[in-house]
Order: C-alpha cells, then structure tokens, then sequence
C-alpha cells in the first residue's frame, strides 16, 4: 500500500471516528435537553437553511410530511421553534428557530467550541484554508451520497 493509499485509509477512518464522536456529544446534549434524536438534526436544519417551510424540510430531510408535523409540534411545544406566516404569502408557514432556545442549545457546546479554537489557532491561514476546502468538499460527497439513496 502506497503512502498516499495509507493516508487516505487514515483520513476516512478519523472521519468516521468524528462521525462517532460527534455522535457521541450530540446524544449527551439531546439527553440533558430532552430532546428525540431527530430532533436535533431539525433544529440545526431550520438554524441553517430557515425559516424554511414544512414542505421544504420534508423535501431537505425525505421524511414524510406527517412525520414532520410531528416533530415541529413537539419542537413547538418545546419552545425550540415558532411557525409563522410566510410575509410572501400569507397561506403558507414557516418555521423559524426561537433565539432563545438556540442560546440554551449552544451553552452545550462551549467545551467544544473551546476546544476548536484552540486547535484552529494551531494552523496557518494556508492550512484552514485547505481543511475548510476539504470539509466543504466532504459535505458535498455527502449530499450527492443521500440523493443517490433517494433516488434508488
């Protein structure tokens, strides 16, 4: 095996571990918030691409639309997220996360958020550069590998 294939052996292995790990913290944070392990996963989507309608994170997630409902109404109840009136169009709802709640979520993360800077401050411009492109690039591997599944 040539050094190349060794490191690329190397890299997916630690990001499969990463995967673990953040796993691993994420089931901690959900368990001392009383959250569902979806939930989560939906109240980062919302944060990242909303206020986005149900329709839309139906779509974004390929859960069916009754399961959706479900986990905003107890994300609701919750107080993690508020629907409203799309202002475009008044029929329509979006859901959008209360800042609040999001405060309350982070406050989990500081140990970690900690630690990345710490480990961020330890490379050079050059070198974030290269590990953003490459995480970017990741995450596009990711999605085309979920829509591939979708269409099968």
């Amino acid at each position: 095996m040539s050094s190349r294939q060794k490191t690329a052996s190397e890299i997916r292995r630690t990001l499969r571990a990463l995967r673990v790990q953040l796993s691993l913290l994420n089931n901690r944070v959900r368990s001392q918030l009383e959250l569902k392990d979806v939930d989560l996963d939906f109240f980062d989507i919302i944060d990242t691409d909303g206020p986005i309608s149900p329709t839309a994170l139906a779509r974004r997630t390929g859960l069916h639309p009754a399961t959706i409902t479900g986990i905003l109404d107890r994300l609701e109840r919750g107080g993690w997220v508020a629907r409203e009136r799309d202002p475009q169009d008044r029929r329509a709802v979006l859901v959008r996360v209360v800042p609040e709640r999001y405060g309350e979520l982070m406050t989990r993360y500081r140990g970690m958020a900690r630690s990345m800077n710490k480990l961020l401050a330890g490379y050079s411009d050059e070198e974030l550069a290269v590990i953003a492109d490459f995480l970017h690039r990741t995450v596009e591997a990711g999605e085309h590998a979920t829509d591939e599944l979708a269409a099968d």
